[in-house]
């Protein structure tokens, strides 16, 4: 079976709108939500408001680097805000029958070969949750849109910029797809240095 990929720009601004996700990816986001609103923020709260009792805000560094700071923080916020509240939750280990258990749909781990028979493996998730060191690939990329629908056996065409490849689906599985945790970034106001850890 000989698959090609063409979507219209109405029918991409449309799919564009869906926020799917797996378990682990939205829980990534709640975790980094949760730690801007309950930790980061009120830290360079606090830090804004001792600088401002300092004198002149003009030439207050802390002051200005922390207002600039919270600007960041509360764009963040809203963003991650509104991509947890647009979320589509898809389990990739729920139970699936018929194709759903057997061809490429969001949350597929999927073993592929090019036309020189070298094969790669990729899961597609969401595009919060993209990444390329896992082989972790968002549901609206080029690859992922070429190898969408298709099952063991079928050859799909990849249209990318640039490029034109015939791949051969080999393997569909669903398992978990683990993604890496949130972590404290650094140089975060949140706490002490010294108190400071990394989430396990």
């Amino acid at each position: 079976m000989r698959k090609g990929f063409s979507r219209t720009p109405e029918k991409e601004v449309a799919t564009a709108a869906k926020n799917y996700i797996t378990p682990d990816g939205l829980q990534r986001l709640k975790d980094e939500h949760r730690f801007l609103v309950t930790r980061e923020r009120p830290a360079v709260t606090q830090v804004v408001a001792w600088a401002a009792s300092n004198g002149d805000r003009s030439e207050n560094a802390d002051y200005l680097y922390g207002k600039r700071r919270l600007r960041q923080i509360d764009r963040r916020i809203r963003f991650l805000t509104k991509r947890i509240d647009a979320a589509e939750v898809v389990d990739p280990q729920a139970p699936r029958s018929g194709r759903a258990a057997t061809h490429v749909f969001f949350g597929a781990t999927v073993r592929y070969a090019n036309s020189a028979g070298s094969e790669r493996v990729v899961s597609i998730v969401g595009v919060d949750e993209v990444d390329l060191n896992r082989h972790h690939i968002s549901w609206m990329s080029p690859l992922a849109r070429a190898l969408m629908k298709s099952g063991p056996g079928d050859t799909v065409i990849l249209r990318a910029p640039g490029m034109t490849e015939e791949l051969q689906i080999v393997d569909v599985r669903y398992e978990r797809i683990p993604v890496e945790k949130f972590s404290e970034p650094p140089g975060a106001e949140a706490a002490p240095r010294s108190a400071r850890r990394t989430p396990s």
